[in-house]
């Protein structure tokens, strides 16, 4: 997928709606050969997903090891809205509390009082985070309403031939 093509289906409403969520599922490959999907807090600055991690997470040998991650970013109502994105995970490693992890936890419905608690929490638990960057190499986004999933395109497809 050329940028280009990536930059048209991110600049969506709809996509951006779904990229302004909390949580997506990070998928990529463990050490082990084994694949993995996790649900992961997340931020989008506009050309990047930046996810923040403990600088001791299992998943980091493997990143370093296979930066190829996939994304979903969906919503839970019928029909799903789906934001499905690839791309690769560049590590870096920071002292102290990345901005975007506190931007990405800002959304949660917190009490002034539990937000503070919350920030000096964490500002004495890590002394530094990982930020892992991801620029997207490829999206779709499927709302079943304009979009479906390939296979589903292929069927109407089809079917649409043999009816007519």
């Amino acid at each position: 997928m050329q940028p280009n093509e990536v930059a048209e289906v991110l600049d969506k409403p709809l996509s951006r709606e779904l990229l302004d969520r909390d949580v997506a599922r990070l998928a990529y490959v463990a050490k082990d050969g084994t694949p993995r999907s996790i649900p992961i807090a997340f931020t989008w600055n506009g050309t990047e997903i930046v996810l923040c991690t403990t600088k001791n997470a299992p998943k980091l040998p493997s990143l370093r090891a296979n930066p190829a991650v996939a994304l979903t970013i969906d919503t839970e109502v019928h029909p799903p809205k789906i934001l499905l994105i690839r791309g690769r995970a560049e590590l870096d490693v920071v002292e102290g509390i990345p901005e975007e992890y506190l931007q990405m936890n800002g959304s949660y419905e917190m009490t002034p009082e539990q937000r503070t608690e919350w920030e000096r929490e964490v500002r004495s638990l890590y002394d530094g985070m990982v930020r892992i960057v991801i620029t997207p190499t490829w999206a779709k986004l499927i709302d079943f309403e304009t979009t479906l999933p390939s296979a589903v395109e292929e069927l109407a497809r089809q079917r649409a031939e043999r009816v007519g």
